[in-house]
């Protein structure tokens, strides 16, 4: 029965406790009457289920109410619902808990959530958390983490991260964004595998509780955040109501200082044209990686428009070097050799083959 069911919050209801068949069916017709726009009767025949504890049928209730179709919106009753779900073991709500906390000013409460959701790969609190540890509000400067975690986000289709990355290029040194990379790689391996399990617990029809507390602390003073409008809800694709609609998120206050001007690179190389969101960096490093050899140089340009917005290649830039017959593709600008192997051992665990040389 739990192989037909259609989970609305995609692997967020990874821990959905064991209930009855009749809450089953109810829970997916109102999948149903949601996909065909009938959100009332989506709504109808979720109750019963929520009543009852079924965590998804919350989950979606909860979400009726946040996105106010099908009942009049009602902020305090989603996250009512939020929370019950999140406390059955439901990931996916426990993460827009934590995200709804954010946005309604309880930022200490919600950082342990936040931290929880973005070690599960949630671009939305990978934003807020690499912010966090930007500004060093409600968490402890790292910019190098910040960087990582920022680039996850970015990589993840969130457009704030595009401009938040930008604003972090002018103040962290290129030598942090490097390290950086091979941060975020580790990082999104972990989050990979935190989601498999999650996913042996499912088909195991294990429960995992989340952890739902609370830091106790007194914290000082911080400077009140700015809103503006929000990434969208999740990455994951569902029929059913999305991860956290649309609402105010933080933007970056930075309170950093003057930045270091930048060194001229020692070497001429070719400018790349940037993709969507890429990074804008200036490399210095005297290392690369070779990345392949092409008889025809436009594969060159492709094969770089592909890889440039991998973390593993956070920092560097594109140089064509002609080399007889055909045109070396490099990644230049690493700091040392060994951030060079490490980002190359990064590639060729994705299956991007590459050589370590000094430019």
């Amino acid at each position: 029965m739990r192989s037909q069911r259609r989970l609305l919050s995609g692997v967020g209801a990874i821990a959905a406790l064991l209930v009855a068949a009749p809450a089953l069916a109810d829970v997916k017709a109102g999948v149903d009457a949601w996909s065909a726009g009938d959100y009332t009767r989506a709504v109808a025949e979720w109750r019963e289920p929520a009543a009852q504890g079924d965590v998804d049928a919350m989950f979606n209730l909860a979400q009726a109410y946040r996105l106010g179709r099908g009942v009049p919106t009602d902020i305090d009753k989603a996250r009512d619902l939020y929370l019950q779900a999140a406390q059955r073991g439901h990931i996916k709500a426990a993460d827009n808990y934590g995200l709804l906390l954010f946005q309604q000013g309880e930022q200490d409460k919600a950082m342990p959530l936040i931290e929880a959701a973005a070690g599960r790969g949630d671009p939305r609190a990978q934003y807020i958390l690499g912010l966090a540890h930007f500004n060093a509000d409600y968490a402890e400067k790292d910019w190098v983490r910040a960087y990582a975690l920022m680039t996850l986000s970015q990589s993840a289709g969130l457009p704030q991260a595009n401009k938040a990355l930008a604003q972090m290029d002018q103040y962290i040194p290129v030598k942090e964004r490097q390290a950086a990379q091979s941060l975020a790689v580790s990082l999104k391996s972990e989050a990979d595998q935190r989601l498999a399990t999650r996913l042996a617990a499912v088909d195991l029809g294990v429960v995992e509780p989340v952890d739902m507390r609370t830091p106790i602390v007194d914290p000082a003073p911080r400077a009140p955040h700015r809103t503006a409008s929000a990434p969208p809800a999740s990455t994951q694709a569902s029929t059913a109501p999305q991860g956290l609609p649309p609402a105010p998120q933080p933007v970056p206050q930075y309170r950093l200082p003057t930045p270091q001007p930048n060194e001229r690179a020692p070497y001429r190389d070719v400018a790349a044209t940037p993709a969507p969101g890429a990074l804008a960096t200036t490399a210095t490093g005297p290392w690369g990686l070779q990345l392949g050899a092409f008889g025809v140089s436009a594969n060159a340009d492709k094969l770089w428009s592909r890889l440039s917005s991998n973390p593993a290649l956070a920092g560097t830039r594109k140089s064509l070097v002609p080399s007889g017959r055909v045109t070396r593709l490099l990644a230049v600008g690493f700091e040392s050799q060994s951030a060079a192997r490490r980002a190359c051992a990064a590639l060729k665990r994705q299956g991007q083959d590459c050589l370590v040389k000094k430019t």
